[in-house]
C-alpha cells in the first residue's frame, strides 16, 4: 500500500509538470486552433535566459522576474512578427511553421550555450519530506503551489477582467470580435505571450531536477500533448487534470508493468493520445464542435 501511495504521489508530481505545459498549449490552441510544437523549445530558451541571468550574479527571484517579462514580450513579438503572416493559411502550414521554430530555437540555443548539461539552482530546500513513510520533496510542494497560482491567475484573467473577456471573444469568434472593436491580432499576441510565460515557469521549475540542456523539454512536450489531448485542447482545467492522469498512468505502468519499466514509459503518452483520439476526440473536458450544414 505504501508503495502504491508513493507511486501515485510521484505520478501526480510529474503530471503537474505535464499539465502546466499543456496549459500553455491550450492557450495558443484556443486562439489559433493549431498545436504549437515549439512550445517546449520556447520554455527551454526561457530557462536558459534565467540560468544566464543567475550565472552573472542576479538573485533567483530577480532572474525569474526578468525572464517572465522576456517571455511575455518575446511571445507577443513572435506572434506579431511571424505567426500572424500565416494565420490565414491552412492549419498544416501553420503547424509546419511551429515545427520550423522548434528546430531553429533548438539549434540556436545549442550554438549559443552549448549542448552540455548545466545546473540550475532552486530557491527551495533540497532535502526530502517524509510523511507516514511516503517521501516527497520541497520541489514537488513548490510545483503544486505554482500550478495552483497559475490556475487562479488565469481564472481571474479570463473571468474577472476586461482583457480576459476580449481574449475569449477573439478566440471564440474572431469576426464578431472585430465588429465589436476588439484588436484580434493583439489578442492573439497576448495569448502567445501568456503561453510563453507559463512555459518559462515550467522550465525553471523542472530544470533543477533534470539539468539544463537544449533537449531537456522534448519528453515533457510529448507528455504535455498527451495531457492536452486527454483533458481537451480548449479546456485549461482539463489540461491540468489530463496532466495528472497521464503522470499517474505513466508512474503506475512503469512500476507495476514489468515489460514497460522506465525505458518504455514514453510510449505510454503516445498510447494515451491514440486511445483518447479514438474514444473521445475532444477530450474529457473539451467541447464537441458542432457545424451547421
Amino acid at each position: 500500500m505504501q508503495q502504491l501511495i508513493q507511486t501515485l504521489l510521484d505520478g501526480a508530481a510529474s503530471g503537474l509538470i505535464y499539465g502546466s505545459l499543456a496549459l500553455a498549449l491550450v492557450l495558443i490552441h484556443r486562439a489559433t486552433k493549431i498545436p504549437n510544437f515549439a512550445q517546449g523549445e520556447m520554455a527551454m530558451l526561457a530557462t536558459f535566459i534565467a540560468w544566464q541571468l543567475m550565472s552573472v550574479g542576479l538573485p533567483w527571484g530577480v532572474a525569474v522576474a526578468i525572464t517572465v517579462v522576456c517571455c511575455l514580450v518575446g511571445g507577443y513579438g513572435l506572434q506579431r512578427g511571424l505567426i500572424r503572416w500565416v494565420e490565414r493559411s491552412p492549419h498544416l502550414t501553420q503547424t509546419m511553421v511551429t515545427l520550423g521554430l522548434f528546430m531553429v530555437i533548438n539549434a540556436a540555443v545549442g550554438l549559443i550555450w552549448g549542448n552540455l548539461a548545466k545546473t540550475v539552482e532552486s530557491p527551495l530546500p533540497s532535502g526530502p519530506i517524509r510523511i507516514a513513510g511516503v517521501v516527497t520533496s520541497w520541489q514537488v510542494v513548490g510545483m503544486f503551489g505554482a500550478v495552483a497560482i497559475l490556475l487562479i491567475l488565469l481564472f481571474l484573467l479570463f473571468n474577472r477582467s476586461r482583457l480576459g473577456l476580449r481574449l475569449r471573444a477573439a478566440a471564440q469568434n474572431p469576426d464578431s470580435a472585430r465588429l465589436a472593436g476588439i484588436d484580434v491580432g493583439r489578442a492573439y499576441g497576448i495569448g502567445w505571450g501568456l503561453s510563453a510565460v507559463i512555459g518559462g515557469v515550467v522550465g525553471v521549475m523542472i530544470a533543477p531536477q533534470t539539468g539544463l540542456e537544449p533537449n531537456f523539454m522534448f519528453p515533457v512536450l510529448l507528455y504535455a500533448f498527451a495531457a492536452a489531448t486527454v483533458g481537451g485542447f480548449d479546456s485549461p482545467v482539463g489540461a491540468v487534470v489530463g496532466g495528472l492522469l497521464v503522470g499517474v498512468i505513466e508512474a503506475v505502468t512503469a512500476t507495476y508493468v514489468d515489460f514497460i519499466g522506465t525505458e518504455l514509459s514514453l510510449t505510454v503518452a503516445l498510447v494515451v493520445i491514440v486511445v483518447v483520439l479514438i474514444v473521445r476526440p475532444h477530450g474529457l473536458f473539451g467541447k464537441k464542435e458542432v457545424a451547421r450544414v
